[in-house]
């Protein structure tokens, strides 16, 4: 495992066991993004062994939800967004405290990898045994049809 990896899996793990058991600054915000492509969904598999992801992640404070969703999106992925529609929001406490809010999404350019993972093209059934269990609503809301053109 490079050293990029082993920071990130470090940062990854130390962050999430503090902040689940001390949330100090009460619920984080987070945007997601659903990227389809051929009947196939953009995830991140996580350099931290956790799981896959989808592209996204939390809001800084000084951030509106659309830049964070923008960012994220570009730091995971390299690609960049040319549409979004938000489709839902929900609450999670499965990691830590979270509001997640949901964005369809259309980007271009060329996919690339990040110090968090790596994205990967993967179908529904793959997804749903490993994402992560603070996004197991989003594969329900893939599952049921809760997210539109889906």
């Amino acid at each position: 495992m490079n050293l990029k990896k082993r920071l990130f899996w470090l940062v990854s793990r130390t962050g999430l066991f503090l902040y689940s058991r001390f949330p100090v600054f009460g619920r984080l915000q987070a945007a997601l993004a659903v990227i389809k492509k051929d009947g196939a969904f953009l995830m991140i598999d996580r350099n931290d062994g956790r799981g896959l992801s989808f592209p996204g992640g939390l809001r800084h404070p000084w951030e509106d939800e659309e830049r964070t969703l923008e960012r994220e999106v570009l730091e995971e992925t390299g690609l960049q967004i040319t549409q979004y529609a938000l489709r839902f929001r929900f609450s999670s406490n499965a990691d830590v405290p979270v509001e997640v809010a949901v964005y369809e999404v259309e980007a271009e350019g060329a996919v690339r990898g990040s110090w968090e993972g790596t994205p990967r093209w993967f179908e529904l059934p793959a997804m749903r045994q490993a994402v992560i269990p603070g996004q197991r609503q989003v594969i329900e809301a893939l599952e049921t049809g809760r997210l539109a053109d889906q």
